[in-house]
């Protein structure tokens, strides 16, 4: 075992005995005992059969915990051979055998020794079968059967015959009854154990002697503990290969009643037994399992987490049979299975349960309700309402419905809640069904009881609804809303249903393209008009859905099911997702029946049926139906398009009318009536303050001479205005306008999710751009000549297969050589570059075709008919000559290419699909299907891809305007006042081909992203105002410049609905393996990051960063074990290398790691000189090392005064504490330092990067405004806030000064601006003494001037100005580069961009909150011996939140080897922090807790008292650092 802190070797038994580092050893067990083995065996097995969930670092960390002589034997003898292989070596789970078994003489040789062992092993046991058949001596029948199981513990299956398994048999069962002698029994029940295992077929032959009743009739009479233990694990055995025996024979009965004497592993060992009969249960005869039913229904309330999952298995698989039977649903209910079943349904159930177990127990409460009124009344007497209300608002929705498998409960947590929320929900009842009725009038006689059921369920159904959630989820969340609404009679539900917003949620819904959501929320909106029409008609227009249904009949929606626009797309598989989603919710969906329930014109009856019942033709009339709010909206809109009239240098004038529309605006929002979403979006109001805001420049793309540049600051200006109103009453306003903003995106945005649940992966060819070989499907495409081209030769006769990521300017390159009309040399050079280039690829199809198919392979009925037409295409594509030129075979041409592509870099030719020019921006893929889906459903399949697609191509204008390229703003604004905010603003801007397909939405995105910059740049825009302020007068007193507004929380920016929607996409395997996104992801993301949570930023820039196979691993989940890299297969992982590192000096020993590996995709893990341990432990340590070592303030890194100094000065310098972060040190280019202090921060750089990459957590603090610089933001003087706030408060009151006489100056004479107080708090500038050097920084002279120039009134300016630069701009400038070049050399640093400074500091340093006390318990497992509610536990616990924050990191530290928690707490620690108990000497009391770090084990011996462990605790703690050893 390693342990650490071997620094007093004579107290070395005092120190923590075995905390250790795991190794790739670690998980072997001793295997001397047979019975230990076998023992092992059933639990690993039970272990199988309950949770196979679980990954094997969990079952590796239960066995290597024992501490056998025979388990330290080995782990001492694998280090040596450890200590052997060479630092940097690269593992491999895939490594090549490169002998051939059938040749080699080895192989050969080993098989003769195995058959000749085999004989041996023959001859013994029939020897032995004879010895015990004739033997009647005890003592002699004991030493024969301990010999039967040593050669029954070691032997194969190809020792035994029938014949000897037969006769085996009769004689272990004769001694197995042996009355007089336990140990003969014991050994005979042993060895029947062993026989059923190593020969299985040797079960049928016990079970003829009658095997089973002797082995039940010492479970049922238990005289002998061991015996009845024994025949636990024989009938374990013998129930895998036969359980119908097992059953007839009384096993379940057996093994399950006196279960309680038997310790935890034999427990499951018999509900395992269970478990194996279970499978051949009959829904004919289930009556022998409902025996059992009591004693498995109190096993649930056991606290052994594989127990409890077993038992639900087998519960599980029981109501499965019984269900159609009410008279045993209602016994299984009787025995109080739904009251353990919900008490397991609780938060901390879902931490302990296994998410498959978890899942099935919701669908057994479904299967009971289904059938049995007793069940049905119980949940509703349970209040099952709360519990599944707890379970969606707490379950994270992204995880929710997987789109592939719609139907696939067992991965499906919100889906499965919804079948059993529908099934308490009754329809109408046949009269001929007893049961339905029986269910309605339970609830007609308890009208409460649906009352409160509807008040847990409605509210957060509409949330789901809102959250964007998938079309499976909407349906079932509107079908049991349509159920509510129809049971409900209750007057209280009008303000369930008002207060939820159900008609704004009805007019969202019924925007979108899939009939059967739309169908049912018709129904809905049906149901409220009848039933609660003088409630709700007027909250019809307020909310839009009457404009909705307008819309609806106007629309091709209302008239028919949608059609593709692809020709050669078959409807089958569009029709098979629909009636998947039909059936999706029913109690059986019959294969047999797969008829789409949604008729042709079901929409477009029911819209008319309401419009015709419930409204009369004036509310659709444009001007009639508008309610007063609305036009009140539309003339405020009027009046702010109106301003913009106004010459835009009229400040004083924009600003008093801007100031009077605004307020209301804000007062109408604010008033009494509040304001739908339908009144807000259609007002016009985010369109007008939008437009008028950023002077029209969100809508152009401008660059430097263009006359909208000239109104940049007076843009500037109004923002500053808006910021100063938005926030002149606190957050509460601009909080209520991002609110209205979020309502008005999720009702008007109709982004496309994409999934490619019809496309199986195959290997594929694409001839364009350069002849390739895929592992995604290929598209197929004819480009064709566009009309009245006559300068490009035709291509239409030839299919092409095209890599679908590949970028258009790609196609470009390959096709303007082969349309051009430049000929060749010659018709002889044609004719053989043709038959060259078929060659060559004719048989590269054929070597792709024997690692896979090369075709995309489609499910679904008329799959045959593409495949089919798929390999026509790709024969005439083998036999065409011109297409087939490649750039190998065509020197000429491939020269004559690249020189004309750097001669002239413009596009030469211009694609259109169906009349619309494709975006060069994007892949091909991407382009055709932002095309395709403009008239597609929200969620939709990439099958639309699988025809075949027309692309016309025509010279492109060369015209050098017309692709002009974006100049900086930054080349734009110099010197700008609003720089900072502008460039931020209109930096990485949504693309404006989003104004065409999605206006509104456009709109709104804009006016969120400027709320979200304004919210950013909060600080420096009031500052700005308030020093604007002061120097043309209006304030007075410095103390006035205090800045005291508090900015909203970042949170409300984000949009659960493009958070679940990206989440959704980011399951797609299509997308994750190809990184083949829908092109509006990038664009938001680029755009508008703050609009998606950091959890799925954090998925998405891994995507973006490393590839597809890191997606779903969260960063410390990427360890040694666990990694998987950029482009390999989902199956294989990251290499890892190892390294040998220095704790004396950490800083040489990272720069030489980084030298080796930081470029390359290897995870690496770190040994120590001069110990043994190694693992994630010893890594997660060296870089909290590496983090505290660059925090030394020799290094002269960062900017510092001796107050922030912390450490053992005896020992070292200790390392910088800076209040407000890390931030870089001003250096001069002349200082001879320089450059080493340069070559750190390149080292710095490719750390950080390097340990992004490995997914490990760094202990070191940087400052707000060096995050920004990391994310490539501009600085301002107001950015000094975050670095040194005094000396920034002092810069803003000198820069009020100088700007107030630089105001009177320019009005006033020279006598006025006298007059004025130019003091600074009644000290004249001159007499403050200051000198023209870097403030703390006597060595850095601000240039121009030199340290002896002192600073005065009039060149105050020119000295502010030089502080900042050196500050913010030349004085860290080269620094920044030097470890933004070092991070580049692992991953491009852009990639960070989309995440906000706090989000970057906890992607790269994890949380700041080590221990959420209320969340403890729920991710914490606990084992061997220990529960939740033990004692010592408990006490540890108490210890823990005690503590102060440095004791809590340094237990982190011990457990885990990294004093921080990764990025999501406590419940992302990978392996799970997991506490035993520690079973040492005699005496507990004495005893360390030790750990092993590489799987966040700690053992914690079971103290008596609280102080005691806390006293052993820390002492573990503070002298267990800095070494890991084995013991």
């Amino acid at each position: 075992m390693e342990n650490r802190g071997q620094k007093r070797m004579e107290d070395v038994e005092e120190l923590p005995a075995d905390k250790r580092a795991c190794n790739s050893q670690d998980s072997r067990t001793s295997t001397s005992s047979g019975s230990s083995a076998q023992s092992h065996s059933q639990e690993e097995e039970a272990n199988g059969a309950s949770s196979g969930h679980e990954n094997t670092e969990d079952a590796e960390m239960d066995t290597s915990s024992s501490d056998s002589p025979s388990s330290s034997h080995s782990d001492d003898g694998e280090q040596v051979k450890e200590e052997d292989s060479d630092y940097g070596t690269c593992y491999s789970d895939d490594d090549d055998d490169d002998d051939d078994h059938g040749e080699d003489p080895r192989h050969q040789e080993l098989q003769d020794v195995q058959y000749g062992r085999s004989s041996e092993d023959q001859q013994k046991l029939t020897s032995l079968v004879s010895r015990l058949s004739e033997e009647v001596d005890p003592s002699l029948q004991l030493i024969g059967l301990t010999e039967l199981c040593e050669v029954l513990s070691f032997c194969t299956e190809d020792s035994f015959s029938t014949v000897m398994a037969d006769t085996l048999s009769r004689v272990l069962v004769k001694l197995a009854n042996h009355e007089s002698n336990a140990d003969i029994m014991l050994l005979a029940i042993r060895a029947i154990t062993y026989l059923s295992d190593v020969y299985p077929r040797s079960v049928a032959f016990l079970v003829k002697h009658e095997t089973l009743p002797a082995l039940c009739q010492r479970l049922l009479t238990i005289e002998y503990l061991d015996v009845a233990e024994q025949c636990l694990q024989a009938l374990e055995k013998i129930s895998k290969d036969d359980p119908v025996a097992c059953l007839n024979a009384g096993a379940i009965k057996a093994v399950l009643s006196y279960i309680d004497f038997f310790s935890t592993s034999l427990q499951r060992v018999a509900v395992s037994t269970v478990v194996n009969i279970c499978r051949e249960i009959s829904s004919e005869s289930p009556s022998p399992f409902m025996d059992a039913v009591p004693m498995l229904c109190n096993l649930l309330q056991y606290e052994d987490r594989q127990l409890v999952e077993t038992v639900a298995i087998c519960l599980t698989k029981i109501a499965d049979q019984a269900s159609q039977s009410p008279e045993m649903l209602n016994q299984l209910c009787s025995h109080q299975l739904i009251h353990q079943s919900i008490h397991l349904l609780n938060l901390n159930g879902r931490t302990t349960l296994s998410q498959p177990v978890y899942n099935g127990l919701i669908g057994l409460l479904r299967k009971l309700s289904s059938g049995s009124t007793l069940a049905f009344r119980t949940l509703y007497e349970l209040n099952i309402g709360y519990r599944l209300k707890e379970i969606i608002s707490t379950y994270d929705i992204s995880h929710s419905v997987s789109s592939t498998h719609p139907n696939n409960s067992c991965s499906n947590q919100v889906h499965e809640v919804l079948k059993l929320v529908i099934e308490l929900l009754p329809s109408s009842p046949v009269e001929d069904n007893q049961l339905a009725l029986e269910k309605e009038s339970f609830l007609v006689n308890q009208p409460d009881l649906l009352q409160q059921f509807g008040a847990d369920m409605l509210p957060v159904l509409i949330q789901v609804l809102k959250s964007g959630a998938n079309g499976y989820v909407s349906y079932g969340c509107l079908s049991a809303i349509h159920k509510l609404t129809c049971l409900s009679k209750s007057a209280d539900f009008i303000g369930l249903l008002k207060n939820a917003n159900i008609l704004s949620v009805l007019a969202g819904i019924l925007s979108r393209k899939d009939h059967h959501v739309v169908v049912v929320a018709l129904q809905i909106a049906e149901v409220l008009l009848e039933k609660y029409r003088d409630a709700f008609l007027n909250s019809f227009i307020r909310e839009g859905v009457f404009f909705a249904i307008e819309a609806l009949l106007n629309s091709d929606r209302g008239q028919q099911n949608p059609v593709s626009a692809d020709v050669s797309q078959k409807p089958v598989p569009e029709e098979v997702v629909k009636c998947s989603l039909c059936q999706s919710f029913e109690r059986s969906s019959s294969s047999s029946s797969q008829n789409c329930k949604i008729e042709k014109d079901s929409v477009y009856i029911l819209a008319t049926r309401i419009k015709e019942r419930f409204f009369g033709p004036e509310v659709f009339d444009s001007q009639k139906g508008l309610t007063d709010v609305l036009q009140n909206l539309k003339h405020l809109s009027a009046a702010l398009n109106d301003l913009m009239n106004v010459p835009v240098d009229a400040r004083a004038l924009h600003d008093e009318k801007f100031f009077s529309i605004w307020n209301q605006i804000i007062e109408r929002l604010n008033g009494k009536e509040s304001v739908s979403t339908f009144e807000f979006t259609e007002s016009g109001v985010v369109k007008a303050l939008t437009n008028y805001l950023s002077n029209g420049l969100h809508q152009r793309n401008f660059s430097k001479g263009d006359p909208e540049c000239d109104s940049l600051p007076f843009v500037g200006n109004r923002f500053e205005v808006f910021t100063r109103l938005l926030w002149s009453d606190g957050e509460a306003t601009p909080s209520l306008l991002i609110k209205k903003l979020q309502n008005s995106l999720s009702s008007s945005e109709n982004y496309p999710i994409v999934l490619s649940q019809f496309l199986k992966q195959r290997n594929s060819f694409a001839t364009v751009p350069n002849g390739r070989s895929t592992s995604y499907p290929i598209l197929r495409v004819r480009f064709v000549k566009a009309e009245g081209e006559t300068c490009l030769r035709d291509y239409s006769k030839d299919l092409v297969t095209v890599d679908p990521l590949c970028y258009l300017d790609a196609v470009d390159h390959h096709m303007w050589p082969k349309v051009h009309l430049k000929p060749l040399d010659s018709v002889e050079a044609k004719d053989q570059a043709m038959e060259c280039q078929s060659s060559q690829l004719q048989s590269t199809s054929i070597s792709c075709q024997g690692e896979g198919s090369s075709h995309m392979e489609i499910d679904g009925p008329n799959a045959s008919q593409l495949q089919g037409s798929q390999e026509e295409d790709q024969e005439q594509l083998t036999d065409s000559g011109e297409e087939n030129t490649s750039e190998e075979n065509n020197t000429s041409s491939s020269e004559e290419e690249d020189a004309l592509a750097e001669e002239d870099p413009l596009p030469r030719l211009l694609f259109r699909l169906e009349g619309l020019e494709l975006d060069r921006s994007l892949t091909v893929y991407q382009a055709i299907l932002l095309h395709k889906l403009k008239s597609a459903s929200e969620t939709t399949n990439d099958s639309k891809l699988s025809g075949t697609h027309a692309i016309t191509y025509e010279r492109a204008p060369q015209l050098a305007e017309s692709h002009e390229t974006q100049i900086p703003l930054g080349s734009i604004m110099d010197n700008d006042e609003y720089h900072p905010f502008l460039s931020y603003l209109f930096a990485h801007r949504l693309g404006l081909r989003h104004i065409g397909t999605n206006a509104p939405a456009y709109d709104i995105l804009f006016l969120l992203k400027s709320l979200e910059a304004m919210n950013r740049y909060l600080f420096h825009l009031i500052c700005h105002e308030r020093i604007n302020a002061f120097g043309e007068g209006r304030l007075d007193n410095l103390d006035d410049l205090r800045v005291e507004v508090r900015p909203v929380p970042y949170a409300e920016f984000v949009s659960s609905k493009f958070t679940e929607k990206l989440e959704q996409q980011l399951r797609d395997s299509f997308a994750l393996s190809t990184c083949g996104l829908p092109p509006w992801f990038n664009d938001l993301m680029g755009s508008c990051p703050f609009l998606f949570s950091f959890e799925v930023k954090s998925k998405y820039f891994r995507l973006a960063a490393f590839g597809s196979q890191k997606v779903h691993h969260h960063p410390q989940h990427l360890s040694s074990s666990s990694s998987h890299g950029e482009g390999r297969q989902a199956t294989g992982s990251l290499p890892r290398k190892k390294f040998l590192a220095s704790r004396e000096n950490i800083l040489e020993s990272a720069a030489k790691m980084m030298e080796l590996h930081g470029n390359q995709k290897v995870v690496i893990e770190v040994e120590y000189s001069e110990e043994v341990g190694t693992g994630l432990g010893p890594t997660l340590e060296f870089y909290t090392l590496v983090s505290r070592a660059f925090q030394n303030p020799d290094l002269g890194m960062w900017r510092s005064d001796r107050s922030s100094f912390a450490g053992k000065p005896k020992e070292d310098s200790g390392f910088l504490v800076a209040p407000s972060g890390l931030f870089p040190r001003p250096w001069s280019d002349t200082s001879a330092a320089f450059p080493d202090v340069l070559q750190r921060f390149v080292l710095l750089g490719t750390v950080v990067a390097k340990a992004l990459h490995d997914g490990r957590v760094l202990d070191i603090a940087f400052s707000k405004a060096f995050y920004k610089l990391i994310l490539g933001q501009e600085l301002s003087s107001f950015d000094i806030h975050f670095i040194d706030p005094e000396l920034c408060k002092t810069l803003v009151e000198l820069q009020v000064l100088a700007r107030r006489k630089k105001v009177f100056s320019e009005s006033q004479s020279d006598s006025g601006a006298a007059k004025c107080d130019l003091s600074f708090r009644g000290t004249k500038i001159e007499d403050l003494c200051l000198e023209f050097t870097l403030p703390g920084y006597s060595d850095y002279v601000l240039t121009p001037y030199s340290a002896n120039d002192m600073v005065n009134l009039d060149n105050l300016e020119e000295y502010i100005k030089a502080i900042v630069n050196a500050t913010v701009y030349n004085g860290i400038q080269k620094q920044v580069g030097a470890f933004r070049s070092g991070f580049n050399k692992v991953f491009p640093i852009e990639h960070l961009e989309i995440f906000n400074e706090e989000e970057v500091e906890t992607l790269l340093c994890g949380e700041r909150d080590l221990f959420n006390m209320n969340e403890v318990l729920d991710h914490i497992k606990f084992d061997h011996g220990y529960t939740s509610s033990s004692p010592p536990v408990q006490h540890l616990l108490e210890i823990v939140h005690e503590f102060d924050k440095e004791q809590q990191r340094a237990f982190l530290q011990f457990v885990t080897g990294c004093p921080r928690l990764p990025p999501g707490g406590l419940a992302s620690l990978n392996p799970k922090l997991t506490i035993v108990r520690k079973h040492g000497s005699d005496s507990s009391e004495t005893d360390l807790p030790s750990v092993m770090t590489c799987a966040n084990y700690l053992k914690l011996p079971p103290y008596s008292s609280k102080e005691n462990m806390k006293e052993k605790l820390i002492y573990a703690i503070t002298e267990g650092q800095g070494s890991f050893h084995l013991s």
